[in-house]
């Protein structure tokens, strides 16, 4: 008997959506450029979605589009909410043609009858994944369909993930990110802010940006108007 080779799985990951607005390619470029810019780790290298949801009677240049974005040290794997004709001109150009929803609820088929079937909503809780250590320079962690709790700091260098909220009691330094599969009531709760970075539902903001009134205090962040509010966090 021959030894097993390999095995697929299924499996979900992190992956940034680019929503695009206009086929202007060039005027993404410089736009992407200048934001990459500001937090060139994050995004080095980062396996991006295409969202075409505001662009579905657009023609797209895909080839270019995906030339454009392999440039700025982007990896484009895919579109999604593209037309009909969309998806098949983006997977001539070797892209994916993905599903994106924001729901976190999980859609189950159930029959109701011997004909019928209908879509109904189930809501999956998991408990919290805790790490009962400091999070090290270099390490991922990544809490997938639950919440995220790190007894101790999060280093420089490391990045914590979670679908749900990331609780920290201890200092972050290093890369948070809340609402990963798009939880648009996730948080970040810490109990001393020096983040190299904060995303919560996409929404994310550098060290630059963080070093204001709550930086080294206990904070909470949250998604607000489809930006970030940081607040002080309540001691009982």
């Amino acid at each position: 008997m021959s030894e097993q080779t390999f095995e697929l799985k299924g499996n979900l990951f992190t992956l940034s959506v680019l929503h695009l607005f206009s086929v202007d390619i060039k005027q993404l470029s410089k736009a992407l450029d200048e934001k990459i810019s500001q937090a060139p780790k994050f995004f080095i290298g980062a396996p991006i979605v295409i969202n075409l949801a505001k662009l579905q009677d657009a023609d797209v240049d895909f080839e270019t589009l995906k030339q454009t974005l392999v440039d700025l040290q982007l990896n484009p794997v895919g579109i999604c909410n593209g037309s009909e004709q969309q998806n098949e001109a983006a997977k001539s150009a070797a892209l994916s043609v993905l599903n994106y929803s924001k729901d976190n609820a999980k859609p189950v088929a159930t029959k109701t009858s011997d004909t019928e079937v209908v879509e109904v909503e189930k809501e999956v809780y998991l408990p919290p994944q805790i790490v009962h250590a400091t999070v090290r320079s270099g390490q991922q962690i990544y809490a997938k369909n639950r919440d995220l709790i790190v007894m101790g700091a999060v280093s420089h260098g490391a990045e914590v993930i979670a679908d749900g909220n990331i609780h920290i009691y201890g200092t972050l330094r290093g890369r948070a990110i809340a609402g990963a599969q798009g939880y648009d009531d996730a948080a970040i709760y810490c109990q001393r802010l020096e983040a190299e970075l904060v995303s919560v539902n996409g929404s994310y903001w550098i060290s630059d940006s963080l070093q204001g009134e709550h930086w080294g205090q206990a904070a909470q962040v949250k998604q607000k108007n489809d930006s970030l509010e940081i607040t002080a966090l309540v001691k009982g």
